[in-house]
């Protein structure tokens, strides 16, 4: 299934407090979703899910499913390094009106790929719902390989994955062996184009925060034809993209947001906010290319 071309990995917003409130996710929301965003991944790890309670994504899938009202697609993130509480946590949110739900390969454990598949064969089991499959081996230190991904692909609501491998030649086999089956969406944003251009569905994304529109033009211009002119904007992206991983994310994102009067607060401790410094570089960076454009 595919959930549209340009899907943003949201932020989460906190107040003044720390906390999570329906007053800012709803401003967030509608921020995104008229700046580029086809739909949105909510409590992932640009959500800072490591340090959301439970009670604090449930409030905010909440939140998000009633800002977005049906407009653009609602992904959960309901996975963990626990494959109970990742198939506990997906039955919970089953009734709450999301469109799918995204699963990330277990941290840490450092399971088999027989263990990976029977996690996720246990979350698909467990909802209707579709399951986006987060492979990341920067982060999970495993990666799944492709005969794994192959297998995954035959569970009927196992829809899409989202890349973080940079392996093209394992995803052209991939696309090879499982077509529509399985839609490939870039998590990698830098290598968005690359990847569209050789048939994925388009990207997960985290500096769509800042340039959305600018990554859906990039696309459609590609789906005209006008290669040239989607060469041209994959290239102005690439230093904004950088300012937007310059220092642990999603902390320049949200310095940027706040910036623009969307208030999403500081990044929750092991994540610190930017330092002047670096924020004077990051906002040069999005600067220079939002002149360039007009």
């Amino acid at each position: 299934m595919k959930f549209g071309k340009v899907m943003t990995a949201m932020v989460t917003p906190f107040d003044a407090e720390g906390k999570i409130t329906e007053e800012l996710t709803t401003q967030l929301v509608n921020y995104l979703i008229d700046n580029g965003s086809d739909g949105l991944i909510v409590a992932g790890t640009t959500g800072e899910s490591p340090t959301l309670s439970h009670d604090e994504k449930l409030d905010l899938f909440s939140y998000a499913i009633k800002a977005a009202a049906g407009r653009v697609p609602i992904i959960l993130g309901t996975g963990s390094n626990n494959t109970a509480e990742s198939v506990s946590f997906t039955k919970e949110v089953a009734d709450l009106g999301a469109d799918g739900v995204l699963a990330v390969v277990p941290y840490y454990n450092k399971p088999s790929q027989a263990g990976i598949y029977a996690h996720y064969k246990a979350i698909a089991a467990a909802t209707d719902l579709p399951v986006v499959v987060y492979n990341i081996p920067g982060r999970s230190a495993v990666k799944i390989e492709l005969d794994t991904l192959v297998e995954l692909a035959k569970i009927p609501n196992i829809t899409a994955v989202k890349d973080c491998t940079a392996d093209f030649a394992m995803l052209a086999q991939l696309q090879s062996k499982v077509g529509d089956q399985l839609a490939i969406y870039s998590g990698e944003d830098a290598l968005t184009l690359p990847l569209y251009a050789v048939g994925g569905s388009g990207v997960i994304s985290v500096s769509s925060h800042v340039v959305g529109t600018e990554m859906q033009a990039m696309l459609n211009a590609f789906d005209a034809g006008d290669v040239a002119r989607a060469q041209q904007l994959h290239r102005d992206l690439m230093p904004v993209i950088g300012a937007c991983f310059s220092v642990p994310s999603p902390a320049p994102v949200k310095f940027w947001l706040n910036k623009q009067g969307i208030e999403t607060g500081e990044p929750r401790l092991p994540i610190i906010a930017v330092t002047d410094e670096e924020a004077t570089i990051i906002e040069k960076s999005i600067t220079d290319f939002k002149e360039k454009q007009h």
